[in-house]
């Protein structure tokens, strides 16, 4: 029999349920994601860093772990909450169950919890610290004030690294904690990628002499990232500018815009944007807990998209700065293709002659 533990929320509720990955007790920031699939892609999208993630599927695990699926090299959610674990996963491509894969990372996870209870709370309350434990935890204070510090600088890789062809576009990607799928996508165009740490200077960027410059989804409060977004308006005009999830918030920031942390934000692979200019909605992946308040960018930029349940921001153009920038994955690992053909248009800005002289 699986051990029992614990689920605490800074709201004093409890939730007990049975471990099925790491050994160990754990605090972080409670959220869910709404897919029915891609939980290999959550998993280990960086985005979800110090995050306890909740399945609102009920079943999880079905087709296993399949390693050319993972976003990353590691998993880095805190940990893990689902409602039935499948211990005999179906998928010819399968090399291994859920539970595997988190004891080899050391991620606890939780199943037999009531997770449609647990996510309704968190809609009506908001995200909100917890802790996995083994005994019922006897001072909820401990949760008081908790918050994700220092995410991206404890994401984003530490060296530069290149990839595709010599010939093709070449692109800097600004790693606050890229999914790989954004690599994939880029070198499926002939781009040549040149992947950079959150900390690379505007000068150091521009002497790699790119055609444009694409800024990368990541986790945490953007608002921290002071020297990022300084190193961003340095650059911002001089070459194509595509920024994704955080690097959409960046970008805001860097041109005067404003930030604000959601009740529950949005996560999963089912949310409707609508595109302002046609009324066309698509159906998009996201993971997010931030927003760019749209009145910040009057004068400075265009709202492009808005999400079609709580109308929030979710793309911005800046016409004058030939830059765009969008709040969900158009990389859809996992999720739709809808919003794909955003890297074509990135690759058309490129193509254009002002930046060919």
């Amino acid at each position: 029999m699986d051990k029992k533990v614990y689920v605490t929320l800074e709201n004093g509720k409890v939730f007990e349920g049975y471990s099925f990955g790491a050994e160990r007790e754990v605090v972080g920031e409670l959220v869910f994601t709404t897919g029915m699939t891609g939980y290999i892609e959550t998993l280990t999208d960086p985005s979800y860093f110090g995050q306890i993630v909740t399945q609102t599927f009920p079943l999880i695990g079905n087709y296993g772990m399949i390693p050319e699926d993972c976003e990353s090299g590691k998993c880095w959610v805190s940990g893990y909450i689902v409602r039935e674990k499948c211990d005999a996963p179906s998928n010819f491509r399968c090399q291994g169950t859920l539970e595997e894969f988190l004891k080899a990372q050391n991620i606890p996870a939780v199943y037999g919890v009531d997770t449609r209870e647990l996510t309704k709370i968190v809609r009506e309350a908001g995200v909100m610290p917890a802790a996995i434990t083994f005994e019922p935890l006897k001072d909820v204070s401990v949760l008081k004030g908790y918050k994700v510090k220092d995410a991206v600088k404890s994401v984003t890789g530490h060296e530069k690294r290149e990839s595709g062809p010599e010939g093709g576009k070449r692109v800097v990607l600004y790693d606050f904690g890229a999914k790989g799928n954004i690599v994939k996508e880029l070198l499926k165009r002939g781009c040549h990628v040149i992947e950079v740490p959150a900390d690379t200077t505007a000068e150091e960027t521009l002497s790699l002499r790119p055609d444009g410059i694409m800024l990368a989804n990541g986790p945490g409060d953007p608002e921290e990232n002071t020297a990022v977004i300084e190193e961003i308006r340095k650059f911002a005009g001089k070459l194509p500018v595509f920024g994704i999830c955080l690097g959409h918030q960046l970008f805001a920031l860097a041109m005067g815009g404003k930030t604000h942390k959601m009740k529950y934000g949005h996560r999963g692979a089912n949310q409707p944007v609508r595109q302002v200019s046609t009324g066309k909605v698509f159906i998009s992946s996201q993971n997010h807990g931030y927003e760019v308040v749209s009145d910040s960018l009057k004068g400075v930029g265009e709202v492009t998209f808005v999400n079609a349940n709580d109308n929030t921001c979710e793309g911005v153009n800046y016409p004058g700065l030939h830059a765009f920038t969008v709040q969900f994955h158009p990389e859809a690992c996992g999720g739709p293709h809808d919003a794909n053909y955003l890297f074509d248009e990135f690759l058309a800005e490129m193509n254009k002659e002002k930046f060919n002289a």
